[in-house]
This record gives structure tokens, C-alpha cells and sequence, in this order.
């Protein structure tokens, strides 16, 4: 099961289609250059035109929506990429064991969050784009971009048994991410029952509250 954002991705390229007018310019010569599967996308918090996409050879391209054009390339994410949120001063891109937090203007590493022994799955900021979570099935580390504290390892979680794989941090609590709502502050872990096998993708409105979640168990379910 997909995220909202990377249900956009076809197998071999990335399409923007209009609902009144169909981009002919997204099936040019550069969407040919996609040479592996595109993996993630997301569209930029602020700038309209932009969205980003990766794909698992690592490339990561820029891409206009209104020319249907890719605009740069650059390297780094091979699993899961998401735009800072309100800001979008950087882009948070997962590959094999380390999270990339590239500068979106210069494309320019910032900092590289190193720890995990596993390949990373899932990537997510919290709503005020200073903290950000990276997830692998057997840890979940929790890092600060913030002043004074910039790439440094504030929260780490071991799975108990249960193997993880996305997370997102509670659109009320920002102390709580979930994914078996962790409460990072005083460090404790409350298991729901949720699906049966594999959470595979979760979801967060900061508008309403809710969270969605998607299972292997073929179930889409709603949580308040």
C-alpha cells in the first residue's frame, strides 16, 4: 500500500496530468532517462511547481509541474524522500542504512543522520519541520535539525518483536509518534492492536487529526 504522495508514481516514469489539461510535455525524452523504478515522491510545502521524486538507483530529480519537465538530478534516495514541512528549506532522503538531509537550492548534502544497521523503510518530519524520524524494522531513530542540536540522535526505539516500518508523528501530541504510540518524552510504548501482519504505510492530517493506517491484511483504517 502506497502513501497519498507515492500513489502518483507509475513503474518507469513519473506523469503530472491536470485535471483539464494533460501535461504531453511529462512523456519527453527525460522521463526515458528513469532508468529503475521510481520509488517516492513529494510535492514542495511552498513552491507550487515543484515535486521530487527518487527512484532505486538514487537519483532524486526536481521536476516542474507546469513544463512536465525534470529541472535537476542529484543523488541520495533510493527508498523514501519528504519535503520539510511549512519551511521546505530541506529534503530528507532515505537510502540503504542512512538518512540524506539535502538542501533543496543547492542540492547540497547538509548532514547525514547515521545509526541504523538495517536499510531504512520510512522517513517523516514533525509538523515543525526540527525533528524527523527514520524507521527500519528492527529501530526507530528520532533526530534534531534544530538550532543547537543540528543531526544529532534525541530518541532511539528497538522493536519488541514486531517488526516496524512506517511511522508519523501524532498531528496533537508531537511528543508521540506512532506507530505503536510512542511517547518519546517519558520513553514509553503503548501497543494497539491495529492489522493483522504488516502496517505497511501511515498517514497523518494535521487539518482534522486523524491518522490512517494500511495494512497487509488488505484493510485501510481511520484513528482518532
Amino acid at each position: 500500500m502506497m502513501s497519498g504522495a507515492d500513489a502518483a508514481l507509475s513503474s518507469l516514469s513519473v506523469q503530472l496530468t491536470d485535471v483539464d489539461q494533460f501535461a504531453d510535455d511529462a512523456e519527453n525524452a527525460e522521463d526515458d532517462e528513469l532508468l529503475d523504478d521510481a520509488q517516492s515522491t513529494d510535492f514542495h510545502p511552498n513552491k507550487d511547481d515543484l515535486i521530487c521524486s527518487c527512484d532505486g538507483d538514487g537519483q532524486i530529480r526536481y521536476w516542474s509541474i507546469n513544463k512536465g519537465s525534470c529541472s535537476c538530478v542529484s543523488k541520495g534516495g533510493t527508498a523514501q524522500m519528504r519535503f520539510q514541512p511549512r519551511l521546505g528549506r530541506f529534503l530528507a532522503a532515505a537510502a540503504e542504512n542512512v538518512v540524506s538531509i539535502l538542501d533543496v537550492e543547492t542540492q547540497a548534502c547538509r548532514h547525514s543522520l547515521q545509526g541504523h544497521t538495517k536499510p531504512i523503510h520510512s522517513v517523516c518530519w514533525d509538523p515543525s519541520g526540527e525533528f524527523i524520524a527514520s524507521v527500519s524494522e528492527d529501530s526507530v531513530r528520532v533526530w534534531t535539525l534544530g538550532a543547537g542540536g543540528e543531526g544529532e540522535c534525541v530518541h532511539e526505539l528497538s522493536c519488541n518483536g514486531n517488526k516496524f516500518h512506517s511511522c508519523v508523528f501524532h498531528p496533537t501530541y508531537t511528543s508521540l509518534l506512532t506507530l505503536e504510540l510512542w511517547n518519546m518524552t517519558e520513553n514509553k510504548v503503548m501497543t494497539l492492536p491495529a492489522h493483522e501482519g504488516l502496517i505497511a504505510s501511515l498517514a497523518v492530517s494535521n487539518v482534522t487529526g486523524l491518522i490512517a493506517s494500511a495494512g497487509h491484511d488488505k484493510f485501510v483504517k481511520i484513528w482518532k
